[in-house]
């Protein structure tokens, strides 16, 4: 008997092993600051207890090292805009000590996460905020790392130290600049604490005392933060003008701050994740509030509109995982919280700790495709935006590693 035609078949789910996992171990933003930090002379351990921590091997040392990162802007985002963007364009071959290429950020592509990933030098699954919004095993409740609610002790929840601390404690010359709004946040704390913090407002400000900064000593690590390219494109997108305003303004910040450094410095301009931009259609946008085939069985929803953390009723978890395959499993892979952690997702499987493996999901849902599953009604603003990220995908996935030596 013939096979029935392909538009009468049932539809193949994505298989997990095309997932593009994170290059933890040497080409992720986890790695960036244990070699910066290793080449000065400081010794950090690895996400496995008795290991070292791992490096990009193809960075070579500096006495002094600043880390420049702008919120939002993948490495897809420099290559699209070259007009906009003509200096971080002109440094896009010096990427990964010259290689040309960009690092991955981990996943779930999202802020929290990755400046807990940059801050301590660890994987997701071992500094325990593997998500924008993960449940709380203690409570049930669902945790927004990012604004830290509900309240929760930051040194239990992150009790890793971070590189910035273990640099200031070896003796480097150590400090964050960044805006005021950030220095007293538990995310500050948890993940970038550590030296001298110095809160300025205006963009021209931060790059002028990072400078500062780097020279103050003889051996420096220094951090410096810019927000404004993310926030644009999550309200007007990335083909807005106010967006484009924003890389514009960027692009001068870095070579500000390049024309400023003082000698045996290197500059790394980097990102924590990417960004695309998603049609307000249904086909696009997936409304979990209004899906009750979604909602079956589903407790809580965490993670974003691209990386979703699904918890289950107790008992309910392989019913949750088989549904949300059936109906999502073209457009997004779906895992279990045990094939996530196996496929490294979060991280070498071995190094997943017992603390973070309840706040990953049941059912963990990473986009293929362009499409987000919003909840119009537990996460109005967030289903609003025009530019989102969270996922595995190149666009999301890959960020620039520029340098600038002096």
């Amino acid at each position: 008997m013939a096979a029935p035609p392909a538009a009468w078949q049932d539809p193949v789910p994505l298989a997990l092993d095309t997932a593009p996992v994170p290059e933890y171990g040497g080409g992720s933003l986890a790695d960036l600051l244990p070699t910066l930090v290793a080449g000065q002379g400081v010794s950090v351990p690895g996400p496995v207890p008795g290991t070292p921590a791992a490096v990009i091997p193809e960075l070579t040392p500096a006495d002094r090292n600043c880390v420049f990162l702008i919120d939002g802007l993948g490495w897809q985002q420099i290559k699209d805009h070259p007009d906009e963007a003509p200096y971080l364009t002109s440094l896009l071959g010096t990427s990964r000590g010259g290689t040309g290429r960009p690092i991955t950020v981990g996943f779930p592509a999202t802020t929290a996460t990755s400046l807990a990933s940059i801050g301590t030098g660890l994987p997701p699954g071992v500094h325990g905020m593997p998500g924008y919004t993960v449940r709380d095993p203690a409570t049930g409740a669902l945790m927004n790392q990012l604004r830290w609610r509900p309240w929760t002790d930051p040194h239990v929840w992150q009790p890793y130290p971070t590189l910035f601390q273990l640099a200031d404690a070896a003796g480097i010359h150590t400090a964050q600049v960044s805006s005021p709004i950030f220095e007293r946040t538990p995310l500050t704390d948890v993940a970038l604490s550590g030296g001298t913090f110095h809160g300025r407002l205006s963009g021209e400000e931060r790059m002028d005392l990072a400078a500062a900064q780097l020279g103050a000593g003889d051996r420096s690590l220094v951090y410096t933060y810019y927000s404004e390219v993310d926030g644009k494109g999550h309200k007007f997108g990335m083909d807005s003008d106010a967006w484009r305003g924003q890389l514009m303004y960027v692009d001068r910040l870095a070579q500000r701050l390049a024309e400023q450094l003082p000698p045996r410095s290197a500059l790394y301009i980097t990102a924590d994740h990417g960004m695309i931009d998603i049609p307000f259609d249904e086909e696009s946008r997936i409304d979990f509030d209004e899906d009750w085939e979604l909602r079956a069985g589903v407790a809580l929803l965490g993670g974003e509109g691209r990386a979703r953390h699904v918890y289950a009723v107790p008992g309910a978890e392989a019913d949750v995982h088989t549904v949300w395959r059936e109906v999502l499993g073209e457009r997004f892979w779906v895992a279990s919280r045990d094939e996530a952690i196996a496929a490294g997702w979060f991280g070498p499987p071995d190094a997943v700790e017992e603390r973070v493996y309840g706040r990953i999901g049941d059912v963990v849902a990473a986009a293929h495709d362009d499409v987000v599953i919003t909840a119009s009604v537990h996460e109005p603003r967030e289903s609003e935006m025009v530019g989102m990220h969270g996922s595995m995908t190149p666009v999301e996935q890959l960020v620039p590693l520029l340098e600038v030596r002096s």
